[in-house]
């Protein structure tokens, strides 16, 4: 594959990321390259628990986001489904971004796996995690956002 189709295939996943309806509600921004996924969203009180801090539901969906991504970016004919994930919940955030940088670790004919790290606007790490991802049956061309 030519570095244009591929360039162009990280601006559609881009696309089909910030297309997806939950993200309406968490307003992230990404970039996408080979093998990597930043991604980063606001911290606002409508996220966090009863302690006044973020929820690990926001931690969930940021290292899973970002290693999906960083998996997908190599992946250029059908959608991955994320098989497992692990997360690992180092320290509170109450203020600020979460950033998530993701990287694919190991590609295998079927499974990849990926890794994030999360930091806050200081870069301090506030979590981590790593997922192992699978190919679905539906092709990328047909996820809105993607395709279009």
């Amino acid at each position: 594959m030519g570095a244009d189709q591929t360039e162009a295939h990280y601006r559609k996943l881009e696309n089909m990321y910030l297309g997806a309806p939950v993200n309406a509600y968490y307003k992230p921004q990404i970039r996408i390259g080979q093998g990597r996924a930043d991604l980063v969203f606001p911290v606002r009180h409508d996220l966090y628990h009863a302690a006044n801090a973020v929820h690990g539901a926001s931690y969930f969906k940021a290292i899973d986001d970002a290693a999906f991504f960083a998996a997908n970016s190599l992946v250029f004919d059908v959608f991955l489904l994320t098989a497992s994930l692990t997360c690992y919940l180092v320290r509170p955030i109450t203020e600020g971004e979460i950033r998530a940088a993701g990287c694919a670790v190991c590609e295998t004919r079927s499974v990849i796996l990926a890794e994030t790290v999360l930091t806050d606007s200081g870069g301090n790490e506030i979590g981590r995690g790593s997922g192992s991802f699978v190919r679905s049956k539906t092709k990328l061309d047909s996820v809105p956002g993607y395709g279009n």
